[in-house]
């Protein structure tokens, strides 16, 4: 039998690439697979590699309940009721000295790393079944302090806290709720922010992440997804209200 043999897996972030190496592994576990993403040409795509008719998607602003609400729906239409919810929404941000930093630009990342998780789990946990799990990418900057990253860092805390009251709520049910914590790994998404940080910093930003990684390189998007399929089988049984740090040692 599969880990995930029929389960009902939702992926926000789902065109990006830990959430799509994510859902790639959830199918190859046997999963029906909605990805979640702003852009459709993006999740077309991601859905046309995956290549399966186990996957669809569904274009939403996860800040928004009303877009939340729809891609459930379009899940449980599709699929039937919820068994991972796999929040992995994200956004950048700018670095800047905070007496500096864009207001606008604070409140858009707030919107979507922690208003998207919070939406995920407020409408995703009456449309899951019980004995679920639900996990929400948050950084190896939650457990760091770093200048100029004001918004990211406060988001990717906030999801923490988040986690921990949500894991009490769902326990009686059996869902399992946790946070996955990546270090700089191997994608589009870290390489902008490097280039921005190299530009600040007047050196190779990473280079300098590698540095301070003790296993000294990035992450790559499968190794991420590897620690997300754990978290979302049953492997997990008795994780919950944890973080799970896959940093090659940078958070310890």
């Amino acid at each position: 039998m599969k880990e995930l043999q029929d389960k009902v897996c939702v992926v926000t972030g789902g065109a990006g690439s830990i959430g799509r190496e994510s859902a790639r592994l959830f199918l190859e576990e046997g999963a029906h697979v909605l990805l979640v993403d702003l852009g459709e040409e993006a999740l077309g795509a991601a859905a046309r590699e995956l290549g399966t008719d186990r996957v669809a998607w569904s274009v939403a602003d996860v800040s928004r309940a009303s877009d939340t609400q729809a891609y459930f729906d379009k899940a449980v239409a599709t699929f039937g009721k919820v068994d991972v919810l796999f929040s992995n929404a994200g956004n950048a941000g700018v670095i800047a000295p905070i007496v500096d930093y864009p207001d606008e630009v604070f409140d858009r990342v707030q919107a979507v790393h922690v208003r998207g998780a919070y939406n995920a789990c407020k409408y995703g946990l009456p449309r899951m079944n019980d004995g679920g799990s639900i996990i929400i990418t948050s950084s190896v900057a939650a457990f760091r302090g770093d200048p100029g990253a004001t918004a990211y860092i406060t988001a990717k805390i906030a999801q923490i806290g988040l986690m921990r009251c949500v894991a009490k709520e769902a326990a009686p049910r059996r869902i399992r709720v946790n946070t996955i914590h990546p270090g700089p790994t191997d994608n589009s998404f870290q390489a902008d922010l490097e280039g921005n940080l190299s530009a600040i910093i007047k050196r190779d930003a990473t280079a300098m992440f590698n540095e301070l990684i003790p296993l000294g390189r990035h992450a790559t998007p499968q190794e991420i997804a590897r620690s997300v399929l754990y978290l979302a089988s049953d492997r997990s049984s008795f994780t919950t209200g944890s973080t799970l740090s896959v940093t090659g040692g940078m958070a310890g």
